[in-house]
């Protein structure tokens, strides 16, 4: 049996400032974003078998969002039609999500989640793999016991399960720190994405303040190395870490790498730099996709981070939240920035 990736979490609307050339003719754009929905995406245009679970009022726009879900390549039949609205945001042109984003997600369909709604064993009953994302917790109480729900019921199936440790401090306001959250997820978890301030914010790994003094690529490498290290001892079950790592210059100069820690040894991308970014969204999302892509088709590990790290390079390039880049696509970026 064809086994497929899971991604949970809530689906989101978000609105734009049109681009400059189209703004007289219509001010704003609207896309379909969500972090694990962005992953889900990549996934499905890689042709990994993926389904997505998230909740969705039961109205006529949940049937178009399901109609291009479904579209897309992604399986829907685990989506839960629940409460009364879909979450929005509102993000700036060209900006980036730790900045200029305002939420819009309190009494969203999926923000009412409480941990018994969803039948996890339906649910996983063809699942290989779960991926979750930080953002999710970074709710309430109640969702952040729903996503330890769904590792605790994927853990009993061994079922591989990865989070992105995305960080957003404009969430987490509902008397929790994430420090007291997020661990007791991550020790459910094979595959920690990230990076060392992410980490160290979320699961209180060291971090070393004088880092960006020192700025050598070297030098944040070796502190990937130590982060990763301190991860897998402190939660055994851990068994890959990866961590990104993205330096913007100047507003036009942007340098990308990453490096992934499996198997006893850590693996680091290339370079990849570019002068001018349409569009920040969705390209940590991206790199998660690429991860899952090489360790469910059972890709070595450079070749796995390399991919991963030119598939959210790509999208740095891409207007909107998803990624519309195939295989031939990544493989050839990846081609001509070693060429």
């Amino acid at each position: 049996m064809i086994t497929k990736v899971l991604c949970f979490g809530e689906l989101l609307l978000r609105v734009s400032p049109a681009p400059n050339d189209v703004e007289e003719k219509q001010p704003f754009h609207l896309y379909m974003g969500g972090a694990e929905a962005n992953t889900a995406t990549a996934l499905a245009g890689w042709n990994v078998p993926v389904k997505y679970c998230t909740v969705l009022p039961d109205n006529f726009m949940s049937r178009y969002i399901l109609d291009y879900l479904e579209y897309r390549g992604i399986y829907t039949s685990s989506i839960l039609f629940s409460g009364n609205r879909v979450g929005v945001y509102y993000l700036d042109r060209g900006a980036d999500l730790k900045s200029s984003v305002v939420y819009d997600r309190e009494r969203s369909s999926f923000s009412e989640l409480k941990r018994g709604m969803i039948d996890w064993d339906k649910v996983l009953r063809d699942v290989s793999w779960l991926n979750l994302t930080a953002i999710s917790p970074a709710l309430n109480a109640n969702v952040a016991d729903v996503c330890l729900e769904a590792l605790e019921a994927a853990s009993r199936k061994k079922i591989t399960t990865s989070i992105d440790l995305n960080y957003r401090s404009r969430l987490w306001k509902y008397g929790k720190q994430p420090i007291e959250v997020i661990p007791a997820l991550v020790e459910h978890c094979d595959l920690v994405m990230g990076n060392i301030w992410a980490a160290n914010s979320l699961l209180g790994t060291s971090i070393d303040e004088q880092i960006h003094e020192k700025g050598r690529k070297e030098d944040y490498l070796e502190h990937a190395k130590a982060t990763s290290l301190e991860i897998m001892e402190r939660f055994p079950r851990c068994k890959s870490v990866a961590n990104t790592f993205r330096f913007d210059s100047d507003k036009d100069n942007l340098l990308y790498y990453t490096s992934l820690y499996t198997d006893g040894k850590q693996f680091n991308s290339p370079e990849f730099r570019t002068k001018g970014v349409i569009d920040r969204s969705g390209s940590g999302d991206c790199f998660m996709a690429g991860l899952i892509y090489g360790f469910y088709n059972h890709h070595q590990p450079q070749d796995i981070v390399n991919y991963a790290t030119a598939a959210a390079f790509g999208k740095l390039q891409e207007q909107g939240d998803a990624t519309d880049q195939d295989v031939f696509t990544v493989s050839k970026l990846r081609t001509d920035n070693d060429a």
